[in-house]
């Protein structure tokens, strides 16, 4: 996962402390103009090279697939980040050309004059590390939302479930995959997603049921889950989308449909229309119907005498994965969008 990898930064007093302090030992050692030049040489060097580090310890947004980098632009704000390490290059940059500015300085000095130099050049230092202060704050908190973010392959070919609560989303992601111990939280919800994964013929699959997000109308969304499903259309390749024609759920079938509606303008990515709990009801035309009994494959009559076939989680699991291999676009949609 892109952040997960990001060390802690130190603040700008923690930077200042640990290269001064360095800085006073290696002067201790030596004598005279010498001491002076060391001093100043460690603590340009320590400061600009922990400052560069920060710097490369954080992903090139140019690379970053596009999924994380929407996740986040949601959390923080990606201008924000770009802004703060170009800061810290800069300090770097900065901190290092006044260690060899000064050093050149006390070449032929005598040593009240190279320590007053040395000074100086401490006090400039202390000055360019209290400008980026905020920049190291900002990063270092930055850094703890991006890191936890839940670890998903955007490469994996990925099915995402999605309908209104209680049409069987999460059970049918449990039966099928070992998701149960795939749960994590996205900061900008308060239910966690779960994450399950198959393997078909040697190649593995993600599932994802996304509750919060997926499964409630475009005009009852915040902001934030609105950008949240934005970046989602860069991980799918085709949604099941789960519709109780029974209306057990507790949401009527109108409601039901005109979620679907949306998804498919809003995201533009193949949807599979599930009827599920086709044993109390399979008045809905839908791509396939599941039974809500896990061994109960057969032939069913809706309230109209039209038979269907009922299938079971597994089937219904086996015809989407056909349907990723039937149709390779639905597979490269996330390498389209990049």
């Amino acid at each position: 996962m892109e952040f997960e990898s990001i060390p802690p930064s130190l603040t700008s007093k923690e930077l200042l402390d640990k290269a001064f302090s360095r800085a006073s030992r290696s002067g201790r050692a030596k004598y005279g103009v010498q001491a002076q030049r060391s001093m100043l040489k460690i603590s340009s060097n320590i400061l600009s090279d922990n400052l560069e580090n920060i710097v490369k310890s954080w992903p090139n947004f140019d690379l970053v697939h596009p999924f994380y980098y929407e996740l986040a632009d949601i959390i923080v704000s990606v201008d924000d980040i770009r802004k703060s390490l170009g800061a810290l290059q800069w300090a770097s940059n900065t901190t290092r050309e006044i260690g060899r500015e000064y050093q050149i300085s006390m070449l032929g000095s005598d040593l009240d004059y190279a320590r007053t130099l040395r000074k100086q050049a401490f006090a400039r230092m202390s000055s360019i590390l209290r400008r980026v202060s905020k920049d190291l704050i900002f990063l270092s908190e930055a850094r703890e939302p991006l890191r936890h973010l839940p670890s998903i392959n955007p490469e994996t070919p990925t099915i995402v479930v999605a309908g209104y609560p209680n049409v069987g989303k999460s059970s049918f992601v449990n039966i099928t995959t070992n998701a149960r111990n795939e749960i994590a939280s996205y900061p900008f919800t308060t239910r966690g997603i779960m994450v399950g994964h198959i393997e078909r013929n040697y190649i593995r699959y993600q599932l994802i049921d996304t509750p919060g997000l997926l499964d409630r109308s475009v005009s009852n969304r915040n902001d934030i889950e609105k950008q949240a499903i934005s970046a989602l259309k860069h991980l799918a390749n085709c949604i099941l989308f789960f519709i109780d024609a029974s209306e057990t759920c507790g949401y009527t079938l109108e409601h039901q449909q005109h979620l679907s509606e949306e998804l498919t303008s809003q995201l533009g990515i193949p949807l599979i229309t599930v009827c599920t709990k086709s044993d109390l009801s399979t008045n809905v035309t839908s791509d396939y119907y599941m039974s809500i009994l896990p061994d109960s494959t057969s032939i069913s009559k809706t309230s109209n005498e039209v038979s269907v076939e009922l299938k079971t989680p597994e089937q219904i699991l086996t015809e989407a994965v056909k349907y990723l291999n039937d149709h390779p676009k639905a597979i490269n949609t996330q390498d389209e969008n990049q």
